[in-house]
């Protein structure tokens, strides 16, 4: 890139690099040869220095992903939002809209079940759970976001906070495809420009810390809520290059003990096989050197996936019932929010998830 995705500047600085890994989204056919084409793309989060927005410097993959079954912690989440929306007096009107996001999930029968239609445009209340960071023209995505918001309605905006992937060091939140990272103080600047204004927000534990914003046309003031946000992230400087930089050591520090751990289960003769062939394992085992000899398999609940490979590796991925079957020593869970689920679906693997944690 050479001009911010969001504002068009070209004040871009790189805060995260990981060199040349595979597409976070094409998981290849489990007799694939693995080639060294596969892991031939560049993965760089840079950062703007006008309006803040970490975003993904360049993305030459296509994507192709096969779509994953929506984890039961989004389906709460949803609920719990729309409940909290609705309790502070925000769902008004009667019609919806919702820029949905290619990894599934909709939270339109949610409103059905509240009275509103959905509709072309425009509409009362405009929903985007974590659809809008897959868009590689940002400014554009914010104005047509804006355009088919009615006056006097509201758009809802789900974004996983930049603040959580700086503080507990989720590097492999970057990924290819999703091409912005957000703080709320860049999509006040971002939604400002579009001509909206963010007047509330919800935080939730989804992912380490999500936030849910609210944002309407006009010039509504922002509350105590949006205030206190802004000034956190103003006190930890998320908008300072050296502040978001800080992946890049807590990326090298995460695969190192990742391989090290691998080793001496493998070394001792466990069986390690892993839970969930998440976009975000795909540069976590990229950059670790991981293939089948330390981690046999890779379990996941899509159908979709199952018969493929990881990209870029010889690891399978397989179903569930096929890792219950392998019985092994240890599972290593790659999406941590996944632990109450699985937990309560497999009680026969009681203490033996390792929980990747970054």
């Amino acid at each position: 890139m050479t001009a911010c995705r969001g504002c068009g500047k070209t004040d871009l600085t790189p805060v995260l690099d990981l060199g040349q890994v595979p597409a976070a989204d094409h998981f290849p056919a489990v007799e694939e040869p693995v080639c060294a084409q596969e892991a031939s793309h560049a993965l760089v989060m840079e950062l703007c220095g006008g309006c803040g927005l970490a975003q993904l410097a360049a993305d030459d993959t296509i994507a192709d992903e096969p779509r994953g079954v929506e984890p039961q912690a989004l389906k709460d989440q949803a609920e719990a939002a729309i409940e909290r929306v609705a309790a502070a007096g925000w769902l008004r009107g009667e019609t919806t809209l919702e820029f949905g996001s290619p990894h599934g999930g909709t939270w339109i029968p949610l409103l059905a079940e509240r009275g509103f239609t959905t509709v072309s445009s425009p509409a009362d209340v405009v929903l985007d759970c974590f659809g809008i960071m897959h868009e590689p023209d940002q400014r554009s995505a914010f104005l047509r976001r804006a355009q088919v918001t009615k006056r006097g309605g509201i758009l809802l905006l789900q974004y996983h906070s930049l603040v959580t992937i700086v503080e507990q060091g989720q590097w492999n939140a970057l990924r290819h495809g999703h091409f912005a990272y957000y703080s709320l103080t860049a999509l006040t600047r971002l939604l400002g420009a579009a001509g909206l204004r963010v007047v509330t927000a919800w935080d939730f534990d989804l992912y380490g810390g999500t936030v849910l914003l609210a944002a309407v046309h006009g010039n509504a003031e922002p509350d105590e809520t949006v205030r206190c946000i802004l000034e956190t992230e103003d006190a930890l400087g998320i908008t300072s290059p050296a502040v978001v930089a800080d992946l890049q050591s807590k990326a090298d520090r995460h695969v190192t003990e990742l391989r090290k751990w691998l080793e001496a289960e493998s070394g001792a003769g466990r069986t390690i096989l892993a839970y969930g062939a998440a976009s975000r394992a795909v540069a976590l085992f990229s950059r670790a050197g991981i293939d089948a000899r330390l981690l046999a398999a890779v379990a996941d609940a899509s159908p979709a996936k199952h018969g493929r490979r990881m990209p870029g590796t010889d690891i399978p991925i397989v179903s569930p019932d096929q890792l219950l079957v392998a019985e092994p020593d240890q599972v290593l869970l790659t999406v941590p929010d996944l632990l109450p689920e699985v937990a309560a679906r497999f009680p026969e693997l009681d203490g033996r998830w390792k929980v990747d944690i970054p």
